[in-house]
């Protein structure tokens, strides 16, 4: 066993948490809450993670309200859920995990005519996602995001999960405020870094006072939209650095790209085009055919491949610090926590093979099964799976 291997199967503090190890689930949106429902599906998704080691399993995507939902099927953390997401946090505790709730509005990514409902945006603009037209949100909606944000915290504090991630990434709202080609206003909320970064902020404390020192706050931040003239390093930093010094969070969970944009700069590896057509209407397959190589780019797959970005603000933060993408490796994990990374968290790797946290603490394994096919996306529409584990387990066994 090598000096750093027991450092990432050692309990580590994580706020007012005790976490069993280093490696935390990231959230993956797992495809089956129609119209929210809290089903068995997702129970047993989550179930199924924490007997596979993770210390920390992320449930996605919670929205804060109807109008947040990124379509009808996204599960709203509103007071009707608790008693299903209670059943879903004594499940993940009962295998010795813990559970934590993305929370979030999707803003410009939310489907308004799946919703039945209209969005907000930091700035009036057409978006492809929203299916339309999304308007610019007046001071008086913001306080009312704000709120839900609030009663969502609540909800999940009684719905009996141990942290909450806000979604500051992927040009979802809180996001899209950050961003310098997506917020034009020329309020309280637009203009400087400290503008732009003024609302997210204002959600962040009203989260913690919410919660108080229940539970742990987790910011799941975009270090770069990886877009045009979107948010970049040298804007996100310093507002990373506002964020800490604001004192409301126990941990940033760093991210980068656009769900609005660029889909796949979260990604990386392979474009699966043919499958996310075929997954589609036919009128919406048929535009993906034309227009998806430009939502959809291609980008190489390289382990740890937001470790270059995320080293930057390692240098220049004290607060815990989670690295995210394409972590597949233990000896990534090992290295990411010499480099001074507190955790790290693990998505299509645990897709492939939920108890790779296991073989990596027993030395059965020092690597996951995941190819990075990303053929494992469209399937968030009929239950979010690895298509690979699903034919094996589909295979009849020789006898």
């Amino acid at each position: 066993m090598s000096p750093s291997r027991p450092a990432v199967f050692e309990p580590a503090r994580l706020g007012p948490l005790t976490l069993r190890n280093r490696i935390i689930k990231a959230a993956t949106f797992e495809g089956v809450m129609p119209h929210g429902a809290i089903t068995d599906e997702l129970v047993e998704f989550h179930a199924e993670v924490a007997r596979g080691g993770t210390a920390l399993t992320t449930v996605a995507y919670c929205s804060v309200s109807p109008a947040g939902r990124v379509h009808r099927d996204t599960l709203v953390l509103d007071r009707e859920s608790i008693a299903g997401l209670r059943r879903l946090t004594d499940a993940v505790h009962a295998e010795g995990a813990l559970a934590s709730a993305q929370i979030g509005h999707a803003g410009l990514v939310a489907n308004q005519i799946s919703n039945g409902v209209r969005s907000l945006a930091p700035s009036t603009r057409i978006s492809p996602p929203g299916m339309g037209l999304v308007r610019g949100a007046t001071l008086g909606q913001l306080d009312r995001v704000v709120e839900d944000y609030e009663h969502a915290a609540r909800n999940a504090v009684e719905a009996g999960f141990d942290a909450l991630e806000v979604h500051l990434g992927h040009n979802y709202l809180l996001s899209s405020f950050m961003s310098p080609n997506l917020n034009k206003r020329t309020d309280r909320y637009g203009g400087s870094l400290e503008k732009r970064s003024a609302f997210p902020r204002r959600v962040l404390e009203a989260v913690r006072t919410a919660v108080g020192d229940k539970i742990a706050v987790i910011a799941k931040f975009n270090m770069t939209d990886g877009v045009p003239q979107g948010l970049w390093i040298d804007e996100s930093l310093p507002i990373a650095k506002m964020i800490e010094a604001d004192g409301h969070i126990d941990a940033m969970e760093l991210t980068g790209g656009s769900s609005l944009l660029n889909g796949m700069y979260f990604f990386r590896g392979e474009v699966p085009l043919r499958e996310f057509m075929a997954s589609q209407p036919k009128v919406v397959g048929w535009g993906l055919k034309f227009y998806g190589p430009k939502l959809f780019p291609t980008y190489p797959f390289e382990e740890g491949f937001f470790l270059p970005e995320a080293r930057q603000f390692r240098a220049e933060l004290k607060l815990p610090i989670i690295l995210l993408g394409g972590i597949n490796r233990l000896d990534t994990i090992e290295h990411a926590l010499e480099g001074g990374f507190e955790f790290v968290a693990m998505g299509r790797a645990l897709l492939r093979d939920p108890d790779v946290v296991n073989k990596f603490r027993d030395e059965k394994a020092d690597e996951g099964l995941c190819i990075h096919c990303n053929k494992c996306m469209p399937t968030i529409y009929t239950g979010t799976r690895c298509v690979i584990r699903e034919a094996l387990r589909e295979t009849p066994q020789a006898v």
